[in-house]
């Protein structure tokens, strides 16, 4: 079980680095879909790689799981929210939906 924790850790933060690097063109479109200013675009990508930082550090240091995990998940509800606010598809809604699952996985699994 603590592999696939920390595949799971590893799939999160890779997977919120990439968006927030190289598809930050689409978290600029997301953004301005969601009719979120640039100050509070940049304070969430901050606090999402400084999560996905944590998340990785867990790996040695397993006390930083718990926290980043539930956090990094209120982003990803958050996310959803966005998502069904302007109406977009279902398609649209998965990888936030994803990673959400992903988080909860990592919490629960982080507590034994």
């Amino acid at each position: 079980m603590d592999n696939l924790l920390i595949l799971a850790q590893i799939t999160v933060a890779i997977s919120v680095a990439f968006v927030w690097t190289f598809r930050f063109h689409n978290v600029l479109a997301e953004f301005e879909l969601f009719g979120l200013n640039d100050l509070t675009r940049n304070l969430v990508g901050v606090s999402k790689i400084a999560l996905a930082t944590l998340l990785i550090a867990g790996i040695w240091h397993p006390s930083l799981v718990m926290v980043s995990s539930l956090l990094m998940g209120c982003f990803m509800i958050a996310a959803q929210g966005f998502h069904f606010k302007i109406r977009n598809t279902f398609i649209k809604h998965l990888p936030s939906f994803i990673l959400l699952l992903l988080c909860v996985f990592i919490a629960f699994t982080s507590m034994s």
